[in-house]
């Protein structure tokens, strides 16, 4: 066989970045994200999660259903990676912000580790002699290296005592923090820098006057009530259009807001969102002068209660007192548990004294007391409890 016509026989070929390989974790991790990245490049919406089959990627990259669980393991502790579980199918989606920053982080490293190793080896060829040109079998010397170093550095800006600058560091690390940057540190370090030498930096005019770091770089955009905080009623059209889409909820949100925190797109959903408050306008006054009391409005136009921690406990707490959010589930689950343990002990489980069949079923509701219910019904059998369809019965005649 000639080797071109073997080679075809072989299907694609698969490569990979051997410096992605060190930011992604292993060689492994690196074909696995390469896969997924050229599947998401075909996507339409880059916002999609990507939906591909673990047979689809061994077939693509010759990895086998272990190594890609070991893949996605890794890629997912280093925040690359993210995944969920939609009709009995994985589905992903790729930090590309985290991979930029780690990518940089090794480029960075590279060439400092680079710039260093040519600096040893830098050896230029100097005579020991310069006035003897005909002299044979000259030593070669090192460059030296002209890098002034000075002792006990420290920087210099705007403040004036160092307790100032300490200060100012804390603010902008809890502002880091707050933001949720990859590593508050390192860029708490290069807005310090940046000042240092000559960059002017509204965070320090920001704490000198007393306000809040980043809130004087704040813009409120055409659709927004406040800056960051869009109208509720475009908000809610976005969200509604996710929804239509098959997406969570949750997930409706999360995608509409980041939508509405992009300017440019941002800008133009709400040029189309005007567009049709106009029309519905037109047809609402239409109806009314048509003698229609009350003209239709779409969802999103209908005044809706805030969503927020306490109204939701509120509602927990009528549904299921013993386990709302006001109290910790995980408690109410270990004292349940200690109780059958001291019975236990007392010799007291049997049928005459079983626990109640309510008290049962409500620590099944919860995904941790689900486990333990199961548990002891398994292990109590004279109780004369079952789960069946969800449910903790009395299956005894009487």
């Amino acid at each position: 066989m000639k080797i071109g016509v073997f080679f075809s026989d072989l299907g694609k070929t698969a490569v990979y970045y051997p410096r992605l390989a060190k930011v992604t974790g292993s060689v492994t991790s690196c074909i696995f994200f390469g896969q997924l990245l050229q599947w998401r490049s075909r996507s339409t919406n880059p916002y999609d999660w990507i939906k591909i089959t673990i047979k689809e990627i061994e077939e693509e990259t010759g990895l086998n259903p272990r190594e890609q669980e070991l893949a996605r393991k890794e890629l997912i502790e280093r925040s690359l990676l993210k995944e969920r579980l939609v009709n009995h199918a994985l589905e992903f989606w790729l930090n590309l912000e985290a991979l930029e920053e780690k990518l940089h982080e090794l480029l960075h490293e590279l060439k400092s580790n680079s710039t260093q190793e040519t600096a040893s080896n830098n050896l230029e060829l100097i005579p020991a002699n310069p006035a003897s040109k005909n002299e044979q079998n000259i030593p070669w010397q090192r460059q030296p290296i002209a890098v002034k170093v000075t002792p006990n550095y420290q920087f210099s800006g705007p403040w004036q005592t160092p307790e100032q600058f300490a200060e100012f560091q804390k603010a902008l690390l809890e502002y880091a923090k707050e933001k949720g940057f990859y590593n508050p540190s390192e860029w708490v370090f290069k807005t310090i820098d940046g000042i240092t030498k000559g960059i002017v930096s509204p965070f320090w005019d920001e704490f000198v006057q007393g306000i809040p770091l980043g809130e004087s770089q704040k813009i409120k955009r055409d659709w927004e009530i406040e800056p960051g905080i869009a109208y509720p009623a475009f908000e809610e059209e976005r969200i509604q259009y996710y929804v239509q889409k098959g997406e969570p909820l949750e997930v409706a949100v999360s995608k509409a807001r980041s939508d509405l925190r992009n300017p440019v797109l941002g800008k133009d959903l709400w040029e189309g969102f005007l567009r049709k408050c106009d029309r519905i306008a037109d047809e609402a006054i239409k109806a009314k002068k048509s003698g229609i009391q009350t003209p239709y409005l779409p969802p999103s136009f209908r005044d809706k209660p805030n969503v927020t921690k306490e109204t939701v406990m509120q509602k927990l707490a009528a549904l299921s007192p013993e386990f709302s959010l006001n109290s910790s589930n995980y408690q109410k689950i270990i004292e349940l548990n200690s109780n059958n343990k001291i019975g236990e002990d007392k010799n007291l489980n049997s049928s005459n004294d079983p626990p109640r069949v309510e008290a049962l079923q409500a620590a099944y509701q919860t995904p941790m007391g689900r486990t333990l219910v199961e548990k002891q019904i398994a292990e109590h059998p004279e109780w004369g409890y079952a789960i069946i369809d969800g449910e903790v019965v009395d299956i005894t005649p009487f």
